[in-house]
């Protein structure tokens, strides 16, 4: 126990002095295991480590998704998806962001990144809401907001890495997080209905849209109903795995992108370097992490810690309730994945000694991830949002968020208590 205590006031402090978590992670592990094992052992372990996450067939899911997301929002996807919701509801008050938390909930459905769900978002939704005259508080936080449904709303890098370090199934981790992804959208959009009707120059409506321009809207997005039907519909259905979905995916995206036009030499080169960029990073903290969870698990923290809680008597809820507010306090000073990685080895075997399903704790860990990616002040998707939209102050994006980190509160506060909003869907699959 005091070794595992030590290991993390030793990752805690690498991260104040500024050291990249995943390698603040992976030194602490790499020593303390040293320390326990022998230096010999613990060389063998950590190029084990290494090898077998660089070559994990499971694995290739992730830069797969990554890419498929990349050709997507390349192809002009983002933009149907937008005008679909916009001629729907845009003659509401405050209908343009209304219309982006529906757009980013699609777009998740064939992306699996808050932050590109976010990026691109920016680029397809600002624009039109800055012409309209709204709030730039508004705008950002929404569209903050809206883009952490693209790692609730499946498919989602965050839920295969947690499938794959937990031995999860990742089709049901897919399955589960459709339902409370649709369900916080509409706290999300209860959040934009408080704020225009507060400050109602905040988000003016739009012109209402005439049926067959809604209908047009319709036909545009059979590319991505196709995507998700054929992607998500075959993990469900049993036809072909996690990974060979996110192939499929990837080379559909390729494909729409190439029919369309949208894609030269120069913009392909720009799609693969990005993904390869951002499988680099989510590899990199894997990695560190696993030999962090390596270290905690060889000391006795888990053990005492489920002892702990067993003769504590504590309702099993209570304590997983106290777990999502340790998350969520956590997802205000540190990155969400790290966080999440780093705290696994802990939490998870408690977990399953409490007679909960790994399934709708994936679930549960997705939510205060959403949380932790908007809020003040390490959020990522406000960064993302401020080094795209020089225009607008951090403190306006700041200001926007917080109504819609409420808003996922709500969403956390519901699977928490309604274990079958999670699991209801998984229960139909083969």
């Amino acid at each position: 126990m005091t070794e595992a205590l030590l290991g993390f006031g030793g990752v805690f402090a690498l991260a104040l002095l500024r050291l990249p978590l995943a390698f603040a992670m992976g030194v602490v592990g790499f020593i303390g295991l040293g320390v326990l094992r022998g230096w010999p052992a613990t060389a063998a372990a950590a190029g084990q480590v290494v090898y077998e996450t660089g070559f994990a067939y499971t694995l290739s899911v992730v830069p797969l998704f990554i890419l498929m997301g990349n050709f997507v929002a390349r192809a002009g996807l983002a933009h149907e998806l937008f005008r679909l919701a916009y001629s729907l509801i845009g003659h509401l008050r405050g209908g343009l962001a209304h219309a982006t938390i529906l757009a980013c909930a699609g777009f998740g459905a064939i992306c699996g990144s808050s932050i590109a769900t976010a990026a691109t978002m920016s680029k397809v939704a600002y624009p039109s809401m800055k012409k309209l005259g709204y709030a730039d508080y508004l705008s950002t936080g929404v569209i903050a907001a809206g883009g952490t449904l693209g790692i609730m709303i499946p498919p989602s890098t965050i839920m295969v890495i947690y499938g794959i370090v937990t031995e999860t199934h990742i089709g049901k981790l897919f399955a589960a997080g459709v339902l409370p992804g649709l369900f916080c959208a509409a706290p999300m959009m209860g959040a934009v209905a408080i704020v225009t009707a507060r400050d109602p120059q905040a988000g003016p409506a739009g012109e209402r849209s005439t049926w067959r321009e809604r209908l047009a809207a319709l036909r545009d997005i059979w590319g991505v109903a196709l995507l998700v039907v054929v992607v998500l519909g075959g993990i469900y259905g049993g036809v072909f795995t996690a990974t060979e979905g996110a192939g499929i995916g990837a080379s559909g995206a390729f494909f729409f992108a190439l029919a369309r036009r949208t894609l030269t030499w120069r913009m392909l080169r720009e799609v693969l370097v990005e993904s390869a960029r951002t499988t680099a990073m989510l590899f990199t903290i894997l990695i560190a992490a696993m030999m962090f969870s390596g270290f905690i698990n060889f000391t006795s923290m888990p053990g005492d810690l489920k002892n702990w809680i067993t003769h504590m008597g504590l309702p099993p809820l209570a304590v997983v309730g106290a777990m999502m507010l340790i998350y969520v306090l956590l997802g205000t000073i540190m990155e969400e994945l790290s966080m999440v990685l780093l705290t696994i080895p802990v939490f998870f075997p408690i977990v399953v000694q409490l007679g909960f399903d790994p399934v709708w704790f994936g679930v549960l860990i997705v939510l205060v991830v959403q949380i932790g990616l908007i809020s003040p002040p390490v959020g990522m998707n406000l960064f993302v949002l401020n080094s795209l939209l020089k225009d607008v102050a951090l403190r306006q994006i700041f200001r926007g968020v917080w109504i819609y980190c409420a808003a996922l509160c709500i969403g956390l506060f519901a699977v928490l208590e309604f274990q079958p909003l999670a699991l209801w869907l998984p229960s139909f699959m083969k």
